[in-house]
């Protein structure tokens, strides 16, 4: 109720601060209006009128940083009628801004105007803190990216932060929340959502926006073949295909071990559909596992494998990791077949010291192995496990281990990605917190955040100009 009583009132205030400029520039604008874009405040929204079929863009800078640090907006389709948004903005800053209109190869600038950022909600203060000793150990990169994290209980938001603690970018959604987020090769967000009803990582919506926080894509349960609950995982796999992680169930007869005659089992699946629910291919954990081999079904049925992250390995085939039963999978994505599982129970080959336990977020890093983020559970100590797997002698030996400090051991969700090939960003999601640490497990920054988030997403700058620069 809080939020919607801030929101309506931000909403009024838009309307009183829009300016109005009639005058004829010289390059055929004849009307200006800014406020914020969507009535979120880090983004800013100019509605330019111009007599003939133009395009537009708009340069803009803030007093700090000068006009030597303009960023640059994306032009505009030729027509009368053109609305820029403005991102990379800070909150109660003041900016200076031209409008440059493009005819027949021809640039023409407006005149400079100002306009002043306003301060957040009170909702969105003091939401990340971050705590960094020596700011001069930090590598570039790290200092010069941002990262992606979400909240997962309604009113959603996916926020974009820097490695200051500063927040900047942000998206809100009303009725349900941001259960996992993911930054595509578009620049655009790929996003689950879903009520506080349903599981922690589980929803019934696929919704992309870019980041100008306009909607690309939005799909709800029920619409073409996309029947199921999908959870912790939504990748991009072309411009029109999109790939998930499924709640697959199957009625079994399960009185021989003194369940009922019809009793439901709940395991995984993974559905590649376009954007409008059609399937295009799916795979179930039921193709390859018999449930009733498994002497603890009854105990486990309503969650059977509980996948948790899904991606492509470097040959186009999947990786898929299980919590409950503590593996990682590859799965021939053309025929379904099981091509490997490593882990508790597995048929690789595992050296003594890759033994993990859960593992989330499984992924080929950039040197080539398979890097994770392990819960620990049974030694109460969370770790990034680093392997090198070996399809023809199916041995998977260790590139490295990470043991992070005991007291941010993290039993439930959480995430590891590489920033270089020595330190890596980590993110214990029940304790609030990311850390950089090296391989020695020794850690250099930290981020403590209001939220719990599922994963923490390092995007390099590179990836997300023109919108968001350092």
């Amino acid at each position: 109720m809080i939020k919607k009583i801030v929101l309506k009132w931000s909403f009024i205030l838009v309307l009183l601060v829009l300016a109005s400029c009639s005058k004829n520039q010289g390059n055929g604008i004849t009307n200006i209006n800014i406020g914020t874009h969507s009535n979120n405040e880090l983004k800013i929204q100019i509605d330019v009128t111009t007599k003939d079929n133009v395009q537009v863009y708009a340069e803009y800078w803030s007093d700090k940083d000068g006009i030597k640090n303009k960023t640059t907006s994306p032009i505009s389709k030729a027509g009368l009628e053109h609305s820029l948004v403005l991102c990379n903005i800070s909150p109660e800053t003041n900016y200076n801004y031209q409008l440059v209109t493009i005819q027949n190869g021809e640039k023409k600038p407006s005149k400079v105007y100002t306009f002043k950022s306003r301060k957040l909600p009170e909702w969105l203060q003091k939401q990340f803190k971050a705590n960094c000793p020596k700011p001069e150990l930090l590598p570039q990169n790290f200092k010069k990216g941002f990262m992606l994290l979400a909240k997962r209980e309604t009113p959603g938001t996916a926020y974009i932060v820097d490695y200051k603690g500063n927040l900047r970018w942000y998206h809100t959604v009303e009725g349900t929340g941001f259960k996992v987020a993911h930054f595509t090769k578009d620049q655009t967000i790929l996003s689950i959502l879903g009520t506080n009803d349903e599981p922690t990582s589980y929803g019934s919506e696929i919704l992309e926006i870019n980041l100008q926080g306009d909607t690309l894509t939005h799909i709800k349960k029920g619409q073409g073949d996309f029947k199921q609950t999908i959870h912790h995982e939504i990748l991009k796999k072309s411009a029109n295909e999109l790939v998930t992680i499924t709640v697959d169930q199957k009625i079994i007869d399960l009185t021989s071990i003194g369940g009922k005659k019809q009793d439901t089992i709940n395991s995984d699946g993974i559905l590649i559909m376009d954007k409008k629910g059609k399937q295009l291919w799916k795979w179930s954990v039921f193709d390859d596992l018999d449930p009733l081999k498994d002497k603890d079904l009854l105990k486990n049925k309503k969650d059977w494998t509980h996948a948790n992250s899904l991606n492509y390995d470097t040959d186009g085939n999947f990786l898929i990791s299980f919590y409950n039963n503590g593996q990682i999978w590859k799965v021939d994505s053309k025929t379904g077949k099981v091509i490997w599982k490593l882990g508790k129970g597995g048929n690789m080959k595992m050296a003594p010291d890759t033994n993990f336990s859960q593992a989330h977020a499984a992924h080929i890093d950039q040197e080539g192995s398979l890097l994770f983020f392990d819960n620990g559970v049974d030694k109460k100590q969370s770790s990034v496990f680093a392997l090198k797997v070996n399809e023809k002698d199916n041995s998977v030996n260790l590139d490295f281990q990470i043991k992070l400090p005991k007291d941010i051991y993290n039993d439930r969700m959480g995430s590891a990605y590489m920033i270089n090939k020595d330190l890596f960003l980590v993110c214990c999601s029940k304790r609030h917190i990311t850390v950089l640490t090296n391989k020695k497990g020794v850690l250099l920054w930290a981020l403590e955040s209001e939220i719990p988030p599922y994963r923490t997403i390092f995007i390099p700058e590179e990836k997300l100009k023109p919108f968001l620069l350092n």
